[in-house]
């Protein structure tokens, strides 16, 4: 029953009792509601109970408890976005080796889209890479059994194994008419995360190809060396390649953003709950001491390289350049459930550049855009262009209106057909002008 509070409301107008009734009666639909939600949820917790004993009862063969468990909780991550999974426990195991720099298999970064795999990008000098597996490539085949009805954790527990043993992928690439065959030996993947060298005597050319542990470090080597080969007088700036990085550890993005920028905020992230919201700021200093930046970005430079960009574009510290990014605005926290019940990668956050950008969906745009000319007979046989974020099914809806698919993804093997790097190193020498450089 409702208690009728406005008749005890010393000097309060009719108005306001009125509001004050209105105020409780919400409260107790509200709570009415919340409960029915509840009861509504533990009835689907029936039904599922039910399924899975008709299953174990009356399926043609005996299934495997574990395995109905195991494919019942992929199913629900799985429909949250395409960047949610669940991990058995191999599959936990195998991702800390990955993280740490060093694993077996074939060196490609994949995600599941429609119920094929699709390549991101693969791994440079990799058995992958190597054998001329392209991004946007799609996988129908592992040997001879079918990727449809795989899990994505099953699809690449499949192409790891023993080095030196060989898997096929039947390769289905846009303009091929019938699909492609590879074998591929499996070796063991030390991802040297960060290479360098020095342009013409004048330019340091840093190239990372994703984040993991030994990135940062790699990154101050590769100042190491730069300094060593050119002095800090003669030495123009410097040009960080992030094209087609798929990520990687947000705590490497951070430490490597902090060796460019001073001071200042780098990301922040926001889950469901403002308690969750965490802000992280630049840590250790200009290790450049102020030198010239430019950053070149396409459409395979994702998550972890987004936030690098992102960082340095809003700190005025250093010049985008390239195409538009993937738009994988969203941070992944691994879950652990316990001694040999494997892990949750589950999405817990979008994460924010420092002007309050959120590129869920759009991705960076670059500050110079720079289109690579495609040679006609890859252009007939490849797409050369990435459908972003933006085109995953079941994916984290960005800002209404401002979704943005499709970026070029191409780099040309010749580094003198290069329209991006070259147009770096021309700014950086000071040969050609925009008004986007320098940033400051």
């Amino acid at each position: 029953m409702i208690r009728k509070t406005p008749l005890i409301l010393l000097g309060a107008t009719a108005g306001a009792a009125i509001a004050l009734l209105a105020t409780q009666s919400h409260g107790i639909f509200a709570a009415t509601n919340a409960m029915a939600g509840v009861e509504d949820t533990y009835r689907q917790l029936n039904l599922f109970g039910d399924v899975f004993e008709r299953v174990r009862a009356d399926y043609v063969e005996k299934p495997d408890d574990s395995k109905l468990i195991e494919s019942a909780i992929n199913g629900m991550v799985s429909g949250l976005d395409p960047h949610s999974s669940y991990m058995d426990p191999k599959s936990f195991r195998d991702m800390q080796v990955e993280t740490s720099g060093e694993f077996g298999g074939l060196g490609i970064e994949v995600l599941m889209e429609n119920g094929l795999i699709k390549v991101v990008a693969p791994i440079d000098d990799t058995p992958a890479a190597k054998a001329g597996i392209l991004a946007n490539d799609l996988i129908t085949k592992l040997d001879d059994d079918q990727v449809q009805g795989m899990t994505l954790n099953e699809a690449v527990e499949k192409m790891r194994g023993p080095v030196n043993t060989t898997v096929k992928l039947t390769i289905m690439r846009k303009g091929q008419d019938k699909p492609l065959e590879l074998s591929l030996t499996r070796e063991v993947i030390r991802v040297r995360s960060v290479r360098s060298r020095v342009e013409g005597n004048d330019v340091g050319y840093i190239r990372m190809s994703q984040f993991t542990e030994q990135t940062t470090d790699g990154l101050k080597k590769a100042f190491s060396d730069i300094a060593a080969k050119v002095g800090s007088d003669k030495l123009k700036g410097y040009i960080l390649d992030l094209r087609n990085n798929p990520g990687g550890l947000l705590d490497q993005a951070i430490s490597v953003s902090s060796a460019f920028i001073q001071r200042g905020e780098i990301v922040s992230t926001r889950g469901r709950s403002s308690e969750e919201d965490q802000r992280f700021t630049a840590q250790g200093g200009d290790l450049t001491k102020g030198k010239p930046l430019i950053v070149l970005i396409n459409g395979g430079s994702a998550s972890a390289s987004e936030i690098v960009a992102g960082a340095l574009q809003d700190q005025k510290r250093a010049t985008v350049l390239g195409t538009r990014s993937f738009g994988k605005g969203s941070v992944q926290t691994i879950i652990p459930l316990g001694s040999d019940n494997g892990a949750l990668r589950l999405t817990t956050a979008r994460y924010f550049t420092p002007s309050g950008r959120s590129i869920q969906a759009k991705g960076i745009v670059p500050d110079i855009e720079v289109m690579q000319d495609v040679p006609d007979d890859i252009k007939a046989n490849t797409d050369t262009s990435i459908m972003g974020e933006a085109s995953l099914r079941g994916h984290l809806k960005g800002d209404p209106g401002k979704e943005q698919t499709g970026s070029q993804s191409y780099i040309p093997p010749d580094e003198k057909n290069d329209k991006a790097l070259t147009m770096a190193e021309e700014l950086l020498r000071g040969t050609r002008t925009n008004r986007a450089f320098p940033k400051n």
